[in-house]
């Protein structure tokens, strides 16, 4: 099963980090992957069980993934695991953790694997590279958004 981790160093202390990153109803103002994202199952914030969907921008095919949260202690660590059948994907799993220096040091870890499996071996590694460019690219937005802030 593929996996990765994407670091990236926050100018922001933790609370406001992890804070900013669950909500839902500002998720758009800084993340580069998604055209979508809220809270649904009658969840009004991020939490512990609390389901999600996020939706991808349409030149990534616009894959809408549904994730249940498994983990979810503020400021430290959340983690999700997807819940639906999204394209190409029959699992997707990710932990963010929070850790402090003064600033907020980001720690993406993600594994998944792809459907079909008869494919697996063709889209792991597309898919890999694929999945670890957008998180790169959207953790840099997410240290842009707070250095403006500054």
């Amino acid at each position: 099963m593929p996996h990765g981790t994407v670091v990236e160093i926050i100018p922001a202390p933790c609370t406001e980090v992890f804070r900013l990153l669950h909500d839902y109803t500002r998720r758009l103002e800084w993340d580069t992957l998604l055209q979508a994202a809220y809270l649904t199952d009658g969840d009004t914030q991020a939490g512990l069980h609390a389901t999600s969907v996020c939706k991808g921008r349409a030149y990534l095919g616009g894959v809408e993934v549904k994730a249940v949260y498994v983990l979810f202690r503020p400021p430290d660590v959340a983690a999700i695991k997807m819940v639906n059948r999204a394209w190409f994907f029959d699992s997707l799993a990710a932990t963010i953790r929070h850790l402090a220096d003064g600033s907020s040091r980001i720690e993406y870890t993600y594994n998944f694997s792809a459907r079909p499996r008869w494919l697996r071996w063709p889209l792991h590694p597309v898919m890999h590279a694929i999945l670890r460019y957008e998180t790169q690219r959207r953790l840099r937005s997410l240290r842009r958004f707070f250095a403006a802030q500054s």
